[in-house]
C-alpha cells in the first residue's frame, strides 16, 4: 500500500466515522427516507472503496 492508498484509508475512515451517526440519527427521526437512502448509499461506496484498497495490500 503506497502514500497514496493509505491517506485515502484514513480519509474514507474519517468520514465513515461522522456519516454512521448521522445515518442512525436519521433512522431515528426519520423525517426525510431521501436522506437515509443517500446516507446508506454513500457509507456502502466508501466500505467498498476501502475493502478495495485494503486487498490491493
Amino acid at each position: 500500500m503506497d502514500k497514496k492508498q493509505k491517506k485515502r484509508l484514513e480519509v474514507i475512515n474519517k468520514k465513515l466515522q461522522t456519516m454512521r451517526p448521522r445515518l442512525a440519527g436519521a433512522r431515528e427521526q426519520a423525517d426525510d427516507l431521501d436522506e437515509i437512502k443517500q446516507l446508506e448509499d454513500e457509507i456502502g461506496k466508501l466500505e467498498a472503496e476501502a475493502k478495495e484498497i485494503k486487498a490491493s495490500k
